[in-house]
């Protein structure tokens, strides 16, 4: 009898063995084909995501900087390209998505990743200025990153974020901290305008390590779209102006600004227009004199044969050349947005002219 419950014993653990050593073997083979699946899904997502620049470099929000010979683009989403000849383009390692001091308080809901970055050169250092926001909400701000260099095979090649240098909150502010641009004033510390729908534009002085607002503070309204009266705050209204870029040439300040509407493939409806002023605290007059603050403004870019709409740009002086950079909604390819380069002309009276086939 006993000799039968021994047997039995053993024929139970050995069954318990054998089916707890089957579990491990399926939870390893379960683990091993997770990963094969997860590894082939992250390269099928990843390649979706890559744009297809076939028909032209996709991009929003452009700008550009040359270190040595080799010009760098920055876009929307912390994508980068680089060029030798500005026609060219290879996209390169992206910017770091993760800004750690991005809240939920700042940016509820927040994902990572941000919007329309500007980027200069000061003092030895890049400078990267950059946007989280939600997408038309004032729930926004505005940090910056720096690096020693852009050639990201360099050995000192590495972003260190330097944090936020001002937000805007729903029901408190007028305006949206976004789409940044910096200027630097000779013998003086640099220029921070922004501002996308609402109150409009804004330019607020930096502090003298380019990372902070001035103290004391020094702000200026300098471009505005007519926006409805009776729109709740916390609604951007439609006063469509935002992307300033201030440009100095000569005795002016060029303040160049984008109305109407982004980001709606072939129904956009973007446009580009530019004043000036002596004084880069304004106003900036049109033609006419009339101020952008009172919704003046030349036009200069806008639909074109090719194009939906042009906007959100920069302006540099490369080689001997003024050069327009922004994106266009290309009628040829579904409306997507593409990268627009153009020279500048410049008429008998001191006016961009910019003149598209």
């Amino acid at each position: 009898m006993i000799t039968s419950i021994n047997y039995h014993t053993q024929m139970i653990n050995s069954f318990q063995t054998n089916h707890t050593q089957t579990l491990i073997s399926l939870s390893k083979l379960t683990l091993v084909l997770f990963f094969i699946y997860f590894l082939f899904t992250s390269k099928a997502l990843l390649a979706q995501r890559v744009p297809d620049d076939s028909k032209g470099l996709i991009v929003h929000d452009p700008v550009m900087i040359k270190q040595d010979s080799t010009f760098y683009l920055f876009m929307t989403h912390g994508g980068v390209a680089k060029s030798n000849d500005l026609e060219n383009w290879t996209r390169i390692e992206p910017l770091p998505r993760n800004i750690e001091w991005v809240t939920n308080d700042i940016v509820p809901g927040y994902w990572g990743g941000f919007w329309a970055p500007d980027i200069q050169y000061y003092d030895g250092l890049y400078y990267l200025y950059y946007s989280p926001s939600a997408f038309g909400k004032n729930t926004s701000a505005i940090g910056v990153m720096t690096n020693t260099t852009l050639d990201q095979n360099s050995p000192n090649y590495k972003w260190e974020d330097q944090g936020m240098i001002l937000q805007s909150i729903p029901g408190k502010d007028n305006w949206n901290a976004i789409d940044a641009n910096v200027i630097f004033v000779k013998d003086e510390t640099g220029g921070l305008s922004f501002g996308s729908f609402w109150g409009g534009l804004k330019l607020v002085k930096l502090g003298p390590y380019m990372k902070s607002v001035a103290e004391p503070q020094e702000w200026y309204g300098i471009a505005q779209q007519e926006r409805t009266f009776g729109k709740p705050d916390n609604n951007a209204g439609n006063g469509a102006i935002e992307a300033p870029y201030i440009y100095q040439r000569g005795e002016y300040f060029y303040l160049f600004a984008s109305i109407d509407y982004c980001c709606k493939g072939l129904n956009s409806t973007y446009k580009t227009i530019v004043g000036r002023s002596k004084d880069i605290r304004g106003p900036y007059l049109d033609k006419i004199e009339k101020p952008m603050y009172a919704g003046g403004g030349e036009l200069i870019a806008g639909e074109t044969d090719n194009y939906a709409g042009i906007g959100h740009c920069s302006v540099y002086d490369f080689d001997g050349k003024t050069l327009f950079v922004a994106h266009g909604y290309d009628k040829e390819d579904n409306g997507r947005s593409k990268l627009v380069i153009k020279e500048i002309q410049w008429d008998e009276e001191g006016w961009p002219v910019i003149m598209f086939e």
